[in-house]
């Protein structure tokens, strides 16, 4: 059912009204009338005639017109038989402000559940419970109490109503920028977080959508939703809970799931998503991304009054991946012509002194940079707007005609500006002539660095990384007869643990790289594989009892001789028979021992919030210590798998090094994509860890020497 009824009510029901001025059902109504709501109001309170002028209904079936949406402030127990009465009458949706629900334990989590099953039967969509309300500002809707938010472009979701306050006042002090929607999603027990996304996506007067996300309860619906809707508009998240300690208030707030993990950050990058772990950075941000063009080039030029702030922006940028190229030997030619004999025009642009008194200046400085066919945007640091207010009041006029022609040379050029000046707190009418052509400007460096950094990351992303992109899991996808005979045989005979050949028989069925091998169920059948191989061999315990094949002295290496083969095999045997005297053994998997190669683990889980992803990095013992890994949600694309493989810190060793050849990167992007594939193929499988995966010089190939699936418990 779309939300057009519920985000856009043209009516509202206001149950659990009240003529007490410190209650909810009052203030909501003495609000709706302050912020001059266009639709109809409806107060329900069966103990009252009338309250505030408005007649009032004993309940909401009642009410003879129609009723888009009921905000509900009643406590929490009566909300079901409420809902029962909405859904009676047609009403589309419900505001529901009491907590106690799934985030105050087990009785909660019980009457949470009734509710969205209620809801459901009769049809209403939930905003909440535990909620601070929702606005939608172009009609004067406001139920949540929040009086002057300003208006404007950038839908606001949020799961904390304190961040909500906090993100609208700093709007309502710092910004020309305003919100055309805010909803706090509460529990998220029923509209999600994507649906959300959904709406704002196609409201044509919302640009920009910042949330503020503690948990997600369909994680992957989410990140199908926000790669659809960066495509169109951006999307800026503030993720809490990236500590065990935040992890648990986050919880104990809504009862979500909660985590800014790694796996969170990589997957929301690459749904196009910006991503801030700084609240102060958040609507700034957001700000930017509705109001300028994106950097396209990565390229970023920096002007400044003075060389402390430009090293220091220069260095930020730098640190984030901006390039600040030199500008083109035209560029500064004509800005050597504007500018004194020992001002910097390579870039970082330092005017040194040229602006003191003629702050004009910028404006014909940024016309030239902006020309530069090597410029993406440009980062105005230091004093501007200040200086009619330090040096000489009339270098004012000169400071609001270079903001004149700034924002006209950003319409102009299509590059976006940001300014940074130590004098924003007193709001000099530059700024505000700036803020008029959408110049955000910020009295803090790092924010301003910050808001040029997203403008490179979203362009990047609009130009590179969306073409190949789906979080949406086609399970069966490739799935082979034989793999499945082996999962089912598993679980029907109660193991959720493969064993290793069968394990490794899935790989092979699925193209990886495997050693040959056997399982030996005697002496004489291990000495005949061994000199069918003629190498030395590797020797392994197979039984379903004994998971941890070392633990049990169930592993040889090196085997190398006929009679070393038969000893091995009669002491592995008497060692499992030792360490669990009742296992049942199958035999001892013998298999060649593989050549030197650099270590890969590979691997794969079901994480709580997005479902299945996928882990590399280097392998070996050091692989928990280093934890030089990268993460992706599945299924990968060719590109993704690439990527991944570069993003490691020490993917310059597969480059090669210190006399060492590249190794077989194409080898690794095939593997990647086959464990991808295999997760696709069969949904039974929980967990699957290759390590160690031995990789080669270029085009040698790799080998998957040990491999572990585990498999969903029924």
């Amino acid at each position: 059912m779309s939300l057009h009824r519920v985000l856009n009510a043209q009516s509202v029901a206001v149950i659990g009204a009240s003529k007490n001025k410190t209650k909810r059902g009052y203030q909501a109504i003495v609000t709706l009338h302050e912020e001059n709501y266009e639709g109809k109001i409806f107060p329900v309170n069966p103990k009252e005639k009338s309250i505030l002028g408005l007649k009032c209904y004993a309940k909401v079936t009642d009410i003879e017109d129609e009723v888009d949406l009921a905000l509900i402030t009643t406590p929490a127990e009566t909300i079901p038989n409420i809902l029962r009465d909405c859904g009676k009458k047609g009403v589309a949706g419900a505001v529901i402000i009491a907590g106690g629900f799934r985030e105050a334990g087990e009785k909660g989590k019980r009457l949470e559940r009734e509710v969205v099953e209620v809801a459901k039967e009769c049809g209403v969509r939930l905003i909440g419970p535990n909620t601070s309300g929702m606005m939608n500002l172009k009609i004067g809707l406001n139920l949540v109490g929040i009086k002057n938010a300003p208006k404007g472009d950038i839908a606001l979701v949020t799961q904390s109503g304190n961040m909500a306050l906090e993100l609208i006042t700093e709007a309502s002090i710092k910004s020309r920028k305003g919100f055309s929607y805010y909803v706090g999603v509460g529990n998220e027990a029923d509209i999600k977080f994507h649906e959300y996304l959904n709406f704002f996506k196609n409201d044509p007067d919302t640009k920009a959508i910042l949330m503020y996300v503690e948990g997600l309860s369909e994680g992957r619906k989410f990140l199908q939703e926000a790669y659809n809707a960066t495509l169109v508009k951006p999307v800026v998240l503030l993720k809490s809970g990236r500590t065990s300690a935040g992890k648990k208030s986050a919880g104990s707030h809504t009862g979500s799931l909660a985590g800014m993990s790694e796996v969170a950050l990589t997957a929301f990058k690459r749904a196009g998503i910006t991503v801030i772990e700084d609240s102060d950075k958040l609507f700034p941000v957001a700000e930017t991304l509705s109001s300028l063009p994106t950097i396209k080039n990565n390229k970023v030029a920096i002007l400044a009054d003075g060389g402390g702030h430009a090293t220091i922006a220069a260095d930020l940028l730098t640190e984030a991946g901006i390039e600040i190229p030199e500008l083109h030997s035209k560029t500064q030619e004509k800005l050597r012509a504007l500018l004194p004999w020992n001002a910097s025009v390579k870039n970082p642009v330092d005017v040194a002194g040229g602006t003191d008194s003629n702050p004009k200046l910028f404006a014909d400085c940024v016309r030239e940079i902006l020309r530069d066919h090597n410029i993406g945007g440009l980062l105005l640091v230091g004093l501007f707007g200040g200086y009619g207010i330090r040096f000489a009041e009339e270098l004012k006029f000169q400071e609001e005609d270079a903001a004149h022609q700034m924002g006209k040379y950003v319409v102009k050029y299509r590059k976006p500006i940001v300014v940074h000046s130590l004098y924003n707190f007193l709001k000099p009418h530059s700024h505000e002539l700036l803020r008029y052509y959408n110049i955000p400007v910020y009295d803090s460096l790092e924010v301003a660095c910050k808001c040029i950094e997203s403008l490179c990351r979203y362009g990047e992303y609009l130009t590179t990384y969306h073409r190949e992109v789906s979080f949406v899991i086609n399970y069966r996808k490739k799935a082979h007869n034989e793999a499945e005979k082996i999962i089912a045989n598993a679980l029907a005979s109660g193991r959720s643990v493969l064993l290793e050949h069968e394990a490794k028989k899935i790989l092979k069925i699925h193209n990886v790289p495997l050693l040959e091998e056997e399982v030996c169920k005697t002496p004489e059948d291990a000495v005949n594989f061994f000199k069918k191989i003629g190498k030395p061999v590797a020797m392994k315990i197979v039984s379903k009892d004994i998971l941890h094949k070392s633990d049990a002295g169930g592993v040889k290496l090196n085997i190398d001789s006929e009679e070393k083969v038969r000893e091995a095999f009669d002491e592995i045997i008497k060692n499992a028979k030792n360490y669990k005297p009742d296992a049942e053994i199958e035999g001892i998997l013998v298999t060649p021992m593989a050549d030197e190669g650099l270590e890969i683990i590979v691997g794969t889980k079901i994480d709580e919030q997005f479902g299945p992803i996928i882990l590399y990095g280097i392998g070996g013992i050091l692989v928990e210590v280093i934890k030089d890994v990268a993460f992706r949600v599945l299924p990968l694309s060719r590109g993704c798998a690439k990527r991944m493989i570069d993003e490691i810190k020490s993917s310059k060793i597969l480059n090669g090094f210190r006399g060492f050849k590249p190794f077989d990167k194409k080898a690794l992007i095939r593997l990647l994509l086959a464990v991808s594939d295999i997760v696709e193929s069969y949904p039974e499988i929980k967990e699957m860890d290759l390590n160690p995966v031995l990789l080669y010089e270029e085009s040698k190939g790799l080998t998957v020497v040990d491999a572990r699936i585990i498999l969903k418990s029924k």
